[in-house]
């Protein structure tokens, strides 16, 4: 009997003392997790970021939504106030807006180094997108699959969703021909 006590103490000790660490840390292939509660993301869930669009004098222009389902990416725009007719509509690459020329948002996004443009043979980036119609009533909408990864959108320096003047003459290495930064926006987790 007390060879039988001595043993299942130790064993008891013993398992104690393989037991996890105070802070446990989630090895690298651990399941996502919702960034409010920490539980287990859902497989196939859906992640989302917004980027506000404002011009350059503050004026609210709209929003582009990213939402990534099962590994495809779709961005929405909705935009309004914008004068009528084709704009070039970009992710950029850097996660700021600093008017008036929002030059702070850097280039069109592209990790794969690819030169600018859907109709170029080279081409594309990332953040390239069709050109977006403004109707007489300064409002449009475009939807359109990007084909970035959706985590580049929050990386370390974040990204931009950017506006242009003109429309993108998709060839044009690296803009695209399409003249100012009319509308910008950053994009966060939402």
């Amino acid at each position: 009997m007390i060879r039988f006590a001595c043993t299942a103490a130790t064993l008891t000790f013993a398992l104690a003392a393989c037991g996890s660490p105070e802070s446990p840390q989630e090895p690298a292939d651990a399941p996502a997790t919702t960034p409010a509660t920490g539980a287990p993301a859902a497989a196939g869930a859906a992640m989302r970021a917004v980027a506000v669009l404002r011009t350059a004098a503050g004026e609210a222009a709209g929003t582009a939504t990213a939402t990534s389902t099962d590994g495809q990416t779709m961005l929405t725009l909705n935009v309004e106030g914008l004068a009528p007719g084709q704009h070039g509509v970009h992710v950029h690459m850097t996660g700021r807006c600093d008017p008036p020329a929002f030059e702070s948002a850097g280039g069109h996004w592209n990790p794969s180094g690819a030169q600018h443009g859907l109709e170029n043979p080279q081409g594309q980036h990332a953040g390239d997108m069709p050109n977006l119609t403004v109707g007489a009533d300064g409002q449009g909408t475009l939807e359109y699959r990007l084909e970035g990864a959706f985590d580049g959108l929050l990386d370390a320096d974040g990204s931009a969703f950017v506006v242009h003047a003109s429309a993108d003459d998709q060839r044009t290495d690296p803009s695209g021909d399409s003249g100012d930064r009319i509308a910008c926006g950053v994009f966060e987790r939402g």
